[in-house]
């Protein structure tokens, strides 16, 4: 992503030339003087919602899973 410096002023004088170039994928930071004052991005595309239940079955877990570990297996063991 290509970014561009603009101070406030030319920001004001330029707004829709610069977000036709934000739409493009451009990244634009509004400085004044040195002290940057904001950053205007593309704005991402919303994500597809998520289904619960979709990948039911998908993954299995064996019934002992949160069983003890046995006598000198583990980190506390190796301390």
């Amino acid at each position: 992503m290509t970014v561009q410096t603009v101070t406030f002023d030319e920001a004001c004088a330029h707004i829709a030339e610069l977000l036709r170039g934000v739409s493009r994928g451009r990244e634009v930071v509004v400085v004044e003087g040195t002290k940057p004052m904001a950053r205007v991005v593309p704005v991402e595309a919303p994500r597809k919602p998520r289904i619960p239940g979709l990948n039911e079955g998908a993954i299995q877990t064996s019934a002992d899973f949160d069983a003890p570990l046995p006598e000198g297996v583990g980190i506390l063991e190796r301390l």
